[in-house]
């Protein structure tokens, strides 16, 4: 698996940057009071 993106970096880079925009909608979506 590894070999396969050290092959192909920018479908890495595509991948990591999905995942981080997927996780910055998640946070803006958490209503107020579930934070500590």
């Amino acid at each position: 698996m590894a070999k396969f993106f050290i092959e192909r970096p920018i479908f890495a880079w595509v991948i990591t940057i999905f995942i981080i925009v997927m996780g910055a909608i998640s946070i803006a979506k958490l209503p107020i009071a579930q934070y500590p």
